[in-house]
């Protein structure tokens, strides 16, 4: 699936999301698939969560992680793919 910083994403009308000590955990309703997520990673799905647009979510994460932006980059699209092929999110094409 190709996602792109120029893509916007969506959180699907039927998922759950608990934070735990700083991790999280999604769990869509409707399918029954469930997603932890690491600390940073929840930081993401929040910004993905309030902003959808990939360019604002990496902006806003580069300002509160001290790490190469190329790696910031990567991190956010794997985890925007594995987030819509879990039928968690949708991408919203610009």
């Amino acid at each position: 699936m190709e996602l792109t910083l120029r893509d916007s994403m969506n959180v699907a009308p039927d998922v759950l999301f608990r934070e735990l000590d700083g991790e999280a955990v999604l769990l869509n309703l409707k399918t029954g698939t469930y997603f932890g997520l690491d600390a940073v990673a929840t930081r993401m799905w929040q910004l993905i969560a309030e902003q959808h647009a990939l360019t604002r979510v990496l902006d806003s994460i580069a300002g509160e992680y001290d790490v190469e932006p190329q790696v910031l980059e990567t991190d956010l699209l794997e985890l925007g793919r594995k987030l819509c092929a879990s039928g968690l999110c949708e991408i919203v094409r610009a």
